[in-house]
């Protein structure tokens, strides 16, 4: 959507930056804060507004864009975007008949603004209250639970539709109409932009557990481009859990629960690539270079998880991750422990996803024929026949049997499916090990 018009802009530096740092910084100020500027202007303008919110702030990161690599980047670029955006939007809703029963706030936030002198125009607080109402609004009942997440992950973590596809295993039209369908209700029901209570609150909660979970995930392991580790949405995610947890309204032992997966996941990153980013498996990563400070608050936050007698997924799979944690090193690793939790994890998800999971724990605890029965046991496998990991898990147990040309052929299968460069690496890496074994020599 093009939005012409715009009021003042703010000064630019002399200092004119290349192209391609300009893309960089327009890219981090879109996945850094750009969900948390269309959170302020939805409050001010109003939930019916969220289409015109999200348009405004695409709008201004374009102009930017456009703009800098020739005028130079301002000496404060989010704010620089939030005054392009806000002045957009104004322009569009001086032109609506609603304009007069939003006249006053738009008043103050010009006044505020103007005597900002050209630094944040919000406090650290009415942005955080703005992104937990935010959060609270995509989980409203009156939303399909499956457009829930798909609509917080867009509007409050920047998501693209193909990304939530991929998050989904669905596709890209799909989410698509879920998002239009959640955007209708909101303005159909008048969604109030508030913070729930009591009963209705822990009938949210679920849908933005469930949001950032997906969040982390991402960012975790990306499901395309160049990078397996998005490290940004990663600790996106861990940002907006803590305020979750640190909020009356999300100070619960699931909160924490999550909170602590997060964290312990979050501490081996930058072990799980090499220089050349290149994929390491658990087994081959240098534990010295995990985050010990993490584990320690990821631990902490498991700790606080244990307050009262409810046991949730993520309770489970935070002691999955804490197992990882604090083995010393691959081979002391609890893995019968391992495997106890995900047999308690399959009777809250008994998706193929966590199921191809316990089977890696199964070969670990019993060896790879066990491994390789329980993949096949999984009811639902056919949903997993385009996961690239079903056949790569297949590959590692074919192989640990020295059945090198059924290895070969399941890791080709993972290489076709893959869609991250380090991963198609990795595995071509695989395969190529497994010919290496089989040529005469």
């Amino acid at each position: 959507m093009r939005l012409e018009g715009m009021a003042e802009m703010v000064p630019l530096k002399t200092v004119v930056p290349e192209p391609d740092g300009v893309s960089q910084l327009v890219e981090h100020l879109f996945r850094h804060e750009g969900a948390k500027m269309v959170a302020i202007l939805t409050r001010i303008f109003g939930i019916e507004h969220l289409n015109l919110a999200e348009d405004v702030v695409q709008e201004a990161l374009s102009r930017a864009l456009q703009t800098w690599p020739y005028r130079g980047v301002p000496d404060n670029p989010a704010a620089w975007i939030m005054r392009a955006s806000r002045n957009l939007a104004l322009d569009v809703i001086r032109r609506q008949k609603t304009f007069r029963a939003k006249e006053a706030e738009i008043a103050r936030l010009i006044e505020r603004d103007g005597s900002a002198s050209g630094g944040a125009i919000f406090s650290e607080y009415e942005i955080a209250d703005d992104r937990l109402r935010m959060m609270f609004v995509c989980c409203h009942p009156v939303i399909l639970p499956e457009a829930q997440v798909a609509l917080a992950l867009k509007t409050l973590c920047g998501f693209s539709v193909t990304e939530i596809s991929r998050a989904f295993l669905t596709t890209e039209a799909a989410i698509a109409k879920r998002l239009t369908r959640a955007k209708q209700t909101i303005q159909e029901a008048r969604v109030p932009f508030e913070i729930p209570a009591s009963d209705e609150l822990a009938r949210r909660l679920e849908s933005v557990l469930q949001s950032l979970y997906l969040l982390f995930n991402e960012g975790y392991k990306a499901s395309s481009g160049d990078k397996l580790v998005r490290e940004e949405l990663c600790q996106e995610a861990i940002r907006l859990t803590e305020l979750l947890a640190q909020h009356s309204a999300g100070n619960h032992p699931k909160t924490h629960a999550l909170l602590a997966l997060m964290l312990l996941n979050a501490a081996r990153l930058a072990a799980r690539e090499d220089e050349q980013g290149n994929l390491l498996r658990l087994e081959d990563q240098d534990r010295a270079r995990w985050d010990q400070e993490m584990i320690m608050r990821g631990m902490s936050h498991l700790g606080e998880s244990a307050a009262g007698h409810a046991l949730s997924e993520y309770h489970l799979q935070a002691g999955i991750a804490a197992c990882h944690a604090t083995a010393k090193d691959y081979q002391l690793t609890d893995w019968t422990r391992i495997l106890s939790l995900y047999d308690r994890l399959m009777e809250f998800d008994d998706s193929p996803v966590v199921a191809l999971n316990r089977a890696v724990a199964v070969g670990n605890v019993h060896g790879p024929k066990a491994g390789l029965e329980a993949v096949a046991a999984i009811h639902k496998s056919k949903k997993l026949n385009s996961y690239y990991l079903l056949y790569a898990v297949l590959g590692e147990f074919e192989l640990r049997l020295n059945h090198q040309h059924a290895a070969v052929e399941q890791f080709r299968k993972a290489f076709e499916l893959a869609e991250t460069k380090s991963e198609r690496a990795f595995l071509l890496r695989r395969m190529q090990e497994c010919e290496g074994i089989l040529r005469p020599h």
